[in-house]
């Protein structure tokens, strides 16, 4: 990216949640904006060299994990992760001015959206029927744009939408949890790692070895006989027929620490696939419990031990 503003590809239009996340990694005048039309896109725009960065969404603490980000960087070309970015997420219920509440029959909402208001909805909107939107402001783009005809009368926004497309709020903070948070991460193709911080993530796909009892047990083993604690583990269905599934999984630690590579080279002689994701900075700081005896000096001083053995050294 040198001698250019870096461009950075991510779900559009303008006053998405993830535009919010962007915002947090680099000011728009410092980076061209590329507002995508759906989280793929954003991902592939990077694939292809028509942006430097991507930056998605990745989990909700309500809704959990958004599958078609992992999915995508679960094949296709190498893409790493760099960094992570938290969001609180709220959303107001919004229509064009003039409108009152008692006429929404029909609410516009990214399913995200919709999944964090159904309480609220089923209280105050209980005959409202869902209109899925691609983002959480492509809605807002249409009711602001005044076409007729449209199937909804109000959408489900971030509050910064409702001023942005010059929307009148309903109602205010409709989600039903006020804590809740999106974790966004940014994307680019693999190169030079961020430098450990003490508080990192490293991100994988791994496959089972085989399908058998104890697969699963053999692979957890390589994290947790070398103190590698796990923030995160899901599984995906690979695709290619029933039954078959890989593991997305979030561990502690960087790949420079000795535990982690250890681990990885563990699961490198047992699995058939390990897709290294990236190892990068954790956006709350959280520094992981090291487990006496796997700290980069264990491994270290084990070695040196070891290969006294092998000089005709006394243990």
């Amino acid at each position: 990216m040198p001698g250019s503003r870096p461009r950075y590809a991510y779900l559009g239009p303008a006053g998405t949640f993830t535009e919010a996340a962007l915002s947090q990694v680099v000011r728009p005048d410092e980076a061209e904006y590329l507002p995508q039309i759906d989280v793929i896109s954003a991902l592939e725009a990077v694939r292809s060299s028509t942006a430097d960065r991507a930056v998605v969404a990745i989990e909700n603490s309500v809704e959990g994990s958004v599958t078609a980000v992992l999915d995508t960087l679960a094949s296709g070309s190498p893409l790493v992760m760099l960094r992570e970015v938290l969001v609180p997420v709220s959303f107001d219920l919004a229509a064009r001015p003039g409108t009152k509440t008692d006429e929404v029959t029909d609410v516009a909402a990214h399913p995200h959206a919709w999944a964090q208001c159904r309480r609220w909805l089923a209280a105050n909107l209980p005959r409202a029927r869902h209109w899925p939107a691609t983002s959480n402001t492509a809605p807002a783009q249409l009711l602001a744009a005044g076409e007729p005809g449209l199937p909804f009368q109000a959408a489900l926004i971030p509050p910064p939408a409702v001023r942005a497309y010059d929307l009148e709020t309903l109602a205010p903070t409709v989600a039903d949890n006020t804590s809740a948070v999106t974790r966004f991460v940014v994307v680019g193709p693999p190169g030079e790692l961020p430098a450990p911080t003490g508080a990192d993530k490293t991100s994988l796909v791994v496959h089972l070895p085989t399908n058998r009892a104890g697969a699963l047990l053999e692979m957890l083993e390589q994290f947790a006989t070398r103190g590698v604690n796990l923030s995160r583990i899901e599984s995906r269905p690979i695709g290619d027929e029933l039954g078959r599934y890989s593991f997305s999984i979030d561990a502690e630690g960087h790949l420079s620490d000795r535990r982690m590579g250890e681990a990885l080279m563990g699961l490198r002689r047992v699995c058939p696939v390990v897709r290294f994701l990236g190892s990068y900075p954790r956006a709350d700081g959280v520094v992981p419990q090291v487990r006496p005896g796997t700290a980069d000096a264990n491994f270290a001083d084990a070695e040196r031990w070891l290969a006294g053995l092998r000089a005709g050294r006394a243990g």
